[in-house]
């Protein structure tokens, strides 16, 4: 809330800090939100006070995210008064600023509006910085009583909450952005040096006439192709999130899904002396066949990946119109800590592990996209049970 320059307040000691903080929530300058206004009614109303503002001090002004009889968004920092209550820790009241050194020659109180009362209770950061008020002001002389000061307070406590939330989910937009951005990078820039590893297997296979070894070769075609397929998928998937498009869903037969996935992992889970089952399953479920196939693969690889003895089992379940497609293993487990963590980028059950943490990360955002639950229960030291529920195409 121009004035001599008696009235301007000091700047906080942390001053810098405190803008660069006020900068991070990215609320400055935004539209009017019912939220913040809704604060600024309720403020006016339990106070009987002709006006009320949501308030933040910027450099060199005060801006008002929310305001009720003021009728202007922002001011000179000069004739600020929410300047002043900042410095304090909990809640500046003027009485009467005509009689306060601090304010009796501000153009707000010897001018229009004619500012006599002033109530403000501080936004605190949860690392304390102030960053602006929720206050009252009114043209009398006056005090709030007791109840009146504990709600404005509590009333500013309310606001930081809602601070804090649009900021927490504008860092969640940002990392979802930064996924895609991933998915789609991965989806692309892998593709050429796994067409080199299929250049070459196929070489091999022309050069050698040994049946084994051809054998071999032609197992690892047909994974890079499978691989390939995936990351077209993961470019695709990544860029229908952008676009807020819906996959193309189908009938897709779960069997077929199963065949492949035996194909593909029968001989790493031979190689590990592992005991690879798949229960047969004649449903057909609706969904995206490519993306359903990306899902049960990583789930798959993972399973024997975290395996050393014992077997996998992949089987499915009906439930009404939805079918439960379930992978067991008798694996390491996931601790109790890890358990609501595993499906974040770059999060792996062993950090000894190889590969970079990608798998379950796909397996959710992918599963999102299809508007698939996921679930996984897990017993330290003896295996996991993960699922996904698809409705039932028939």
């Amino acid at each position: 809330m121009s004035a001599v320059s008696h009235t301007t307040a000091p700047l906080p000691a942390n001053e810098a800090e405190r803008l660069r903080a006020l900068a991070s929530y990215g609320i400055l300058d935004t539209p009017y939100e019912a939220d913040f206004d809704d604060i600024a009614r309720i403020a006016a109303h339990i106070c009987n006070a002709p006006i009320a503002v949501v308030n933040l001090i910027d450099e060199g002004r005060q801006w008002f995210k929310s305001e009720v009889g003021l009728g202007v968004r922002e001011t000179p920092i000069e004739s600020s008064i929410c300047a002043h209550a900042i410095l304090q820790p909990y809640l500046l009241e003027v009485p009467d600023t005509r009689l306060d050194s601090r304010f009796e020659s501000n153009p707000l109180v010897t001018g229009n509006p004619y500012l006599r009362f002033y109530a403000g209770a501080p936004l605190s950061t949860p690392d304390g910085y102030q960053l602006g008020t929720v206050c009252v002001l009114d043209h009398q002389p006056r005090q709030l009583d007791a109840r009146q000061r504990d709600a404005l307070v509590a009333l500013s406590r309310q606001t930081m909450a809602l601070m804090e939330l649009r900021r927490t989910l504008r860092e969640a937009q940002l990392t979802q952005k930064n996924l895609r951005h991933l998915m789609a990078t991965a989806g692309h820039d892998l593709r050429q040096p796994l067409q080199t590893i299929s250049l070459s297997l196929e070489i091999a296979r022309q050069q050698t006439n040994d049946l084994a070894t051809v054998k071999q070769i032609k197992l690892g075609l047909a994974a890079t192709s499978r691989l390939g397929d995936d990351l077209d998928e993961l470019a695709r998937a990544s860029s229908q999130a952008t676009a807020h498009l819906q996959p193309e869903m189908t009938a897709v037969p779960v069997q077929a899904c199963f065949d492949g996935l035996q194909r593909l992992w029968g001989p790493e889970a031979a190689r590990k002396g592992l005991k690879l089952r798949f229960a047969p399953c004649s449903a057909r479920v609706f969904s995206n066949a490519r993306m359903f196939d990306t899902i049960l693969g990583n789930l798959l690889g993972n399973a024997i990946k975290y395996t050393e003895s014992g077997g996998v089992l992949v089987g499915c379940r009906r439930a009404g119109g939805q079918l439960r497609v379930e992978v067991l293993d008798t694996g390491i487990g996931v601790s109790p800590e890890l358990q609501s963590e595993v499906f974040e980028t770059f999060r792996k059950v062993d950090m000894r592990s190889e590969g970079l943490g990608l798998g379950l990360s796909i397996v959710r955002n992918t599963a999102q996209l299809l508007g698939a639950p996921v679930e996984l229960r897990s017993i330290f030291g003896r295996g996991t049970h993960v699922s996904i529920t698809l409705p039932l195409a028939d």
